[in-house]
């Protein structure tokens, strides 16, 4: 598809797409491992937030770092540091999430020489009177240590353009979710997948533009509906794999939804563009969805789950996690439970990104929709 080739082109090579913006723009580059990283102010400060998820090179610097049973995910990020392919990083964000990113924080801080380290130390219960004035208090401390680390002054001008600009990308990628959920068959999982890797990267201004050309495209296409094809929802951790994306829909399969930090969670929930910007940027991350690092309540995930499920009259749900993830592993046993009370069948794949799985999950998933 014509209109998906820029987002395959930077997703070919994320390093390479942010090294020519910074040639290009003189701007600086942030990565970051989390969703709850405050993109707004990166943006807002000229810089350009940068969703780092690994190369898949093999690793060998990094072992020396992390233990054998740190996900590939940070395994895979260090490695990528070590070998100077994140040299053209100008600093690095560690929301506090799950225990290997926050150990990854240190290691990273000691060993590496970004000019920028921010470590933001996030509410872990988003269910109480206190939490929402203390996420508000580490949003400003992100501003004013982006404003002390680049020399910058963020107004609330500038701000307010940037949160404007995440909602307008926020928005179009709800809209992708809903093409797909009403027809499957005008865009490709992976290719959705692609779109959302490639958002992760790019200058948010052009990917703002670019979005709304892919929708105004696929909303305009005339397509003939798959007969038989099954409704599948995903969960569970990080997914950069978009052969589990193929191997699902060559098995007469259709994802048309995800809980995925990667997926729905990235857009899920808009900020006020009007009032305390900094009191709007932190409601967004008290009140959407949270994921296994935050609590909102003990049933909050699996209630949320059964939730999308009826909403996308999906037929099954197949988790999908990283190896050694345990903050998921342990959502599991009680998310499976609540499916299997409702009736819902469901189906559990381990994924190593630095190994491939494609042919396990094809023999599983082909049994699993002839299950269905």
């Amino acid at each position: 598809m014509e209109h998906i080739g820029i987002f395959k082109q930077i997703v070919s090579n994320p390093y390479e797409y942010a090294q020519n913006w910074k040639e290009k723009t003189g701007g600086k580059v942030i990565g970051n491992f989390c969703s709850y990283t405050p993109e707004e102010l990166i943006t807002a400060a000229g810089a350009l937030p940068f969703r780092i998820l690994g190369s898949g090179a093999t690793i060998s610097k990094a072992n020396a770092f992390l233990q054998a049973y740190s996900c590939s995910l940070v395994r895979g990020a260090l490695e990528d540091s070590l070998e100077g392919r994140l040299n053209f990083l100008d600093g690095t964000v560690f929301p506090h999430t799950c225990d290997s990113i926050q150990r990854l924080s240190d290691i990273w801080r000691m060993n590496t020489n970004y000019a920028f380290h921010a470590d933001l130390i996030m509410p872990v219960k988003l269910d109480t009177e206190s939490s929402e004035q203390y996420m508000i208090s580490v949003i400003r401390k992100f501003r004013k240590d982006l404003e002390t680390g680049f020399g910058v002054r963020i107004t609330d001008e500038m701000l307010q353009k940037a949160i404007q600009t995440s909602n307008q990308v926020r928005s179009s990628l709800a809209t992708l979710y809903e093409i797909r959920k009403n027809s499957p068959e005008k865009i490709k999982s992976s290719e959705l997948h692609t779109v959302f890797k490639a958002s992760m990267v790019m200058d948010r201004s052009r990917l703002a533009d670019a979005l709304r050309e892919l929708i105004l495209f696929l909303e305009n296409q005339k397509v003939a509906k798959k007969p038989n094809t099954k409704r599948i929802v995903l969960t569970g951790g990080l997914c950069s794999m978009p052969d589990v994306y193929d191997v699902i829909e060559s098995s007469s399969g259709a994802v048309v939804w995800d809980d995925f930090c990667t997926g729905s969670r990235y857009f899920e929930g808009r900020i006020k563009e009007e009032g305390d910007l900094e009191k709007n940027i932190a409601e967004r991350y008290i009140s959407r969805i949270v994921c296994p690092a935050k609590h909102s309540g003990i049933y909050a995930r699996g209630n949320y789950l059964l939730e999308k499920i009826r909403e996308n009259h999906a037929d099954g749900v197949i988790f999908v996690f990283l190896k050694f993830c345990d903050p998921h592993s342990f959502d599991y046993p009680y998310m499976k439970e609540m499916l299997d009370k409702e009736g819902i069948p469901s189906m559990l794949f381990e994924i190593e990104e630095q190994a491939s799985s494609g042919g396990q999950l094809q023999t599983r998933c082909e049994a699993f929709m002839e299950m269905l």
